[in-house]
């Protein structure tokens, strides 16, 4: 993921280039077309709208683009408004080739809340998934081990005391994730350099907060597509190269630790996916890239 190995995917971050030179040069625009086809003209366009807002005028452009390319590849939108994806400057500090400090201003690719529910969607793994704000009087119980139980007849009133996600699979697996506002703030405060100096955070809170705990449900409880291994790699990291999933986590590591927990399977649920391959609704990479097998199992399902 860090190999820092050239590609002629890999833009080069010492180029000079404006982002503009990057977006109206032939050979970037090609990589996206080839991605995108039709919607690259728009997509390009949303580019440099969001590379003009203040807080990424002076990030180094190869990142930005290179995130940009990431959202493409993923095919999100990275309008903040909408909340699918996010493109947010990370400034970090080095020493030049003569030891004197210098600042860099970066950009990192980030994911929002409504991304991951669309790639679960897309997954066709998924009855249901949502997230929602919790508010006052309608968290009626908290077990961790044998669920949450609210009340959603109560009226959304004041501020949200925690957010919860929720999804259920086609074979009748559900789970759950609630956080308290607390516990979002302590998880965003350890992971999240955007967090401390405000951003994405300040102006999207409920935003980020909904995407904390689908994120996590996700990571820790979900069959994983590919597409959503590379996005959950890909969160909060300043991307290299596209091409070969070369990501830089200069603030965390979180997505990476996240990534390698595949959730288990009991066996009425392993019993279910079966049935789903013989019935040709998913196939063995789906199971044994996304799920943390027994040797058992895994014999079972190369055995299909």
């Amino acid at each position: 993921m860090n190999a820092q190995v050239k590609t002629e995917n890999q833009i080069a971050e010492h180029d000079p280039k404006s982002i503009k030179a990057y977006v109206s040069d032939s050979k970037i625009r090609q990589k996206f077309e080839e991605i995108l086809g039709k919607k690259t003209q728009g997509f390009l366009a949303s580019v440099m709208q969001v590379a003009n807002q203040a807080h990424l005028k002076n990030a180094v452009p190869a990142t930005v683009v290179n995130a940009a390319m990431m959202a493409a590849t993923l095919d999100l939108p990275i309008n903040s408004n909408l909340g699918f994806a996010y493109i947010v400057p990370y400034k970090r500090k080095f020493k030049d080739g003569q030891g004197r400090w210098q600042e860099s201003n970066e950009a990192q690719f980030q994911m929002g809340y409504k991304g991951f529910i669309q790639l679960a969607q897309r997954s066709g793994q998924f009855s249901r998934i949502a997230a929602t704000p919790v508010y006052e009087g309608q968290l009626v119980s908290a077990n961790p081990l044998l669920g949450y139980e609210f009340d959603w007849t109560i009226e959304n009133k004041g501020e949200a005391i925690g957010y919860v996600a929720f999804f259920k699979l086609l074979n009748g697996f559900t789970a759950e994730l609630y956080m308290s506002k607390d516990e979002i703030l302590k998880h965003a405060g350890k992971y999240s350099q955007s967090f401390k100096y405000g951003g994405v955070w300040k102006d999207n809170f409920e935003a980020m907060a909904l995407k904390t705990v689908t994120k996590l449900l996700l990571s820790k409880q979900a069959p994983l597509s590919i597409e959503m291994q590379t996005a959950q790699l890909a969160d909060q990291a300043i991307v290299h190269d596209v091409a070969t999933n070369d990501f830089e986590y200069i603030d965390h590591q979180e997505s990476v630790a996240a990534i390698e927990q595949k959730p288990m399977l009991d066996d009425d649920a392993f019993n279910s996916l079966l049935d789903q391959l013989n019935a040709q609704a998913v196939d063995k990479d789906f199971i044994l890239d996304g799920y943390s097998l027994t040797d058992a199992q895994r014999i079972a399902v190369e055995a299909q």
